[in-house]
């Protein structure tokens, strides 16, 4: 990397995080459920989440300059009949919760919540060239998977593996899907029972170019803090038994393996964030604490992103964005102290696991009542056809094929458990997910409820206030009868007092007129 960011690093303090200036540059706007990767020296951020609208925008943090910058690709016109393009316009997708891949110095975007979804509804796949500052749709085939949302994306060579998620129906998925880059083929891999619980916004990683290894997660009830291994070549999961620091339930954390080291960071259980920043050293399976932060900092959230760059031969962690109850946009540093190789120790399969148990409890037990066997020495990985008793007696012999014979017992009997043990927490999950759904509707009822019951006592204030109005209303119209009645009988009374003297008035006219005629 240049000048700009050695200066800008060199003094950074081990396993802290710090955040990054941007140099009067304007910060892009805060997000989650976004993705990011580095890409010769910057950092590429596409899509996310705010305020419940996804974005389209590509912004690019330049390690060399310390200054952001919008890329604004252009759609690619040699695929103008492509259906996602079509359907997009000439902008990128407004994207949330997928994932970016760094393949050959380009961005691939897998997967994630879309308005524009194709018609088939499977996961889509897009390419933005940074040279040419161009995306396009990738057109795959083979078994396309459903769309979703939440899953994980490893790349592991020249392929691409995606675990779990959730369906545009909200539908947990713990299926297992891998794309050929060379030939953009898809194709589902059917792997062994007793692998992880459906979930989404988990982490995942690649070690050894061997294994698989799955972290967290969630259902829609429970936050999960579960570590799986998959057995890329025998296609077999394991749950290792994991040292050291007792590390808490976790989704939508981010993770970038370096080396043999797991580095994980944010991620919340539904009630608060995590304020730890955890590796794992994937040879031995031991967590530890790399660093913490307060309750409310920015790096104890959910839907962040994390990477990882070299500067002088040093390694950075650098995460961005992330929401804890307010959305973030700022970028942090981590320079990571140089961790002690730990003996790598050996990965068995399930079966194999189960049999090296089975057999060293077996050959104790016999050791411990039989004296002719107490000078074998017991070691962790004993090996039945290369053990060698004091002394070569015939029921020493027949003691070590009783032992075969248990030990296959035995492993037949731990596949039957291991299955049976799956089943159970598949219909855990699913009964944890039903009762979820049945205390919404609960809730909801009892709302409704609430409501109906104010309702009926603001009905019954008006009933009774229309009552004594209407009590009101009849001593009124006794009132007003009896005003009627006085009333008419006035007017009885005026009438004749009028007619009494309008004769009177014609009696005095009359006599007028005799007197007239007399004279």
């Amino acid at each position: 990397m240049g000048e700009g960011i050695n200066a800008g690093l060199a003094a950074t303090p081990y396993d802290q995080w710090v955040p990054l200036d941007a140099g009067g540059s304007p910060r892009p706007a805060a997000r989650y459920k976004h993705a990011a990767e580095v890409v010769q020296d910057k950092l590429y951020v596409v899509g996310g989440s705010r305020n419940g609208r996804s974005l389209s925008d590509v912004q690019v943090f330049d390690f060399r300059t310390f200054t952001w910058a919008p890329l604004n690709p252009t759609r690619d016109s040699s695929q103008l009949n492509h259906e996602n393009n079509a359907a997009g316009g000439g902008s990128f997708p407004a994207l949330a919760g997928h994932s970016l891949v760094n393949w050959k110095n380009n961005l691939l975007v897998v997967a994630g919540n879309t308005r524009v979804l194709s018609s088939s509804n499977k996961v889509s796949v897009w390419l933005i060239d940074v040279e040419t500052n161009t995306w396009s749709a990738v057109d795959t085939y083979g078994k396309v998977p459903p769309a979703r949302s939440g899953q994980s994306v490893s790349l592991l060579g020249s392929r691409l593996l995606m675990f779990g998620g959730e369906d545009s129906k909200r539908r947990l998925l713990n299926d297992l899907h891998i794309l050929d880059l060379d030939t953009m083929m898809w194709e589902e891999v059917k792997t062994e029972k007793g692998g992880p619980a459906p979930r989404y916004d988990h982490s995942a990683a690649v070690y050894a170019d061997q294994y698989l290894l799955i972290f967290g997660g969630s259902s829609h009830s429970t936050c999960f803090n579960d570590l799986y291994l998959l057995d890329l070549q025998t296609l077999e999961w394991s749950q290792p038994d994991t040292q050291g620091a007792h590390i808490t339930p976790r989704s939508g954390h981010a993770g970038t393996i370096i080396d043999e080291n797991w580095y994980i960071v944010g991620g919340g259980d539904n009630a608060s964030g995590s304020t730890d920043t955890i590796v794992m050293n994937a040879s031995k399976f031991v967590w530890s604490v790399v660093t913490s932060v307060s309750a409310r900092d920015p790096l104890a959230c959910e839907g962040l992103t994390l990477c990882s760059t070299t500067v002088d031969g040093e390694n950075f962690l650098v995460a961005f964005g992330g929401y804890n109850g307010k959305y973030s946009n700022e970028i942090f540093v981590l320079k990571l102290k140089a961790r002690n190789a730990i003996q790598p120790r050996l990965l068995q399969s399930p079966a194999a696991a189960a049999a090296a148990a089975s057999v060293t409890a077996a050959y104790a037990v016999i050791t411990a009542t039989d004296e002719k066997t107490r000078d074998i020495v017991a070691t962790d990985d004993f090996d039945i056809k290369r053990a060698q008793p004091a002394s070569y007696s015939k029921k020493f012999v027949a003691e070590m094929d009783v032992l075969n014979g248990e030990k296959g017992k035995l492993e037949s009997r731990l596949a039957e458990v291991q299955d049976e043990n799956s089943k159970l927490k598949n219909k855990l999950d699913m009964a944890n997910l039903s009762h979820s759904e049945l205390a919404k509707e609960l809730k909801s009822v009892q709302n409704q409820l609430a409501a109906e019951g104010s309702r009926c006592q603001k009905l019954e204030s008006q009933i009774a206030a229309a009552r004594k109005r209407l009590e009101s209303a009849s001593s009124l119209e006794n009132e007003l009868e009896v005003l009627r009645q006085q009333i008419s009988r006035a007017e009885q009374t005026m009438a004749t007092t009028q007619r009494q003297k309008s004769g009177g008035v014609w009696k005095w006219v009359s006599g007028s007129a005799e007197v007239s005629d007399d004279e």
